[in-house]
């Protein structure tokens, strides 16, 4: 990857004093090592995050698809004196090709520029927007990855918080990136699930699925209740009579974090046990 990092930087950097380029650069920020910056632009503000997800643009706007990725993401935003979109759009085209990657998408969408490209597991997402004689642009690059799962539960503690509020969150949970299918290393938090549910047999369920507010609050709530529905079907597959269980997808609505922070969001993408 280093060395593909090379070939973008010598195609995408365009000369401008360096010394300049610091002094008017968003303190803290610096330059993708996937896709080096236009001559004649500053970092205006940028973001890091260790886990997160994102929806990069793969058509255009009448016809809206969008590819979700889940992984370290970094964000830069740049403004342009003197450039084009289409200028933005051409050059990130040729050094990511020139790099190895395959472009997923580029268009123009009044008044914006989209490329989308990956390699393996590496994407990088380029928007650029027209303005008179001048031009902003994004550069998202995410490196998808499974999240580490740092919170657990079980069917005790489930139990407990059950009898005492009426419902309970369980984290471990996990899906393919934008699916609802189950990763088998969801297999021991299900069981727990499944055991909490044997053990109490008069209980009924309803079975929620929560995510963070990234995306749009439509495709959150359809995958949500995908999520939740899959999770029904597991456990009825393993025992569960079906009337006892009731999936539901609630998106975005109900969050019990801050969505704005990285711990947030992650306590926020969970499924609700609650009883009914």
């Amino acid at each position: 990857m280093k060395l593909k990092a090379v070939l973008v930087g010598v195609l995408f950097l365009l000369s401008f004093p360096a010394g300049k380029l610091m002094a008017q650069d968003a303190g803290g920020c610096k330059d993708s090592a996937l896709l080096t910056r236009m001559s004649g632009c500053q970092i205006a503000y940028c973001s890091k995050s260790e886990f997160d997800a994102a929806e990069l643009q793969t058509s255009l706007r009448n016809d809206p698809r969008t590819t979700h990725v889940e992984g370290k993401i970094e964000k830069i935003h740049y403004t342009c004196e003197g450039k084009s979109g289409l200028q933005v759009r051409r050059n990130a085209e040729q050094a990511l090709k020139a790099a190895g990657f395959t472009l997923d998408f580029t268009g123009y969408d009044v008044p914006d520029h989209y490329v989308t490209a990956h390699e393996g597991p590496q994407w990088v997402a380029v928007m650029a927007a027209e303005m008179t004689d001048a031009c902003s642009y994004d550069v998202t690059t995410v490196l998808t990855e499974a999240m580490k799962q740092e919170m657990t539960s079980d069917a005790s503690a489930w139990a407990e918080e059950i009898n005492k509020t009426g419902h309970a969150s369980v984290y471990g949970i996990e899906f393919d990136t934008g699916k609802s299918t189950i990763k088998p290393q969801s297999e021991k938090v299900l069981g727990d699930v499944l055991s909490l549910l044997q053990a109490q047999p008069d209980w009924k369920m309803k079975i929620e699925g929560h995510t963070d507010s990234t995306g749009t609050k439509a495709g959150n709530q359809i995958l949500s209740q995908q999520r939740a529905s899959a999770v029904v079907a597991w456990l009825v597959q393993n025992g569960i009579a079906r009337d006892r269980l009731t999936p539901a997808g609630l998106g975005d609505s109900k969050p019990i974090a801050d969505n704005s922070t990285e711990k947030g969001r992650a306590r926020n993408r969970r499924v609700e046990l609650v009883k009914q």
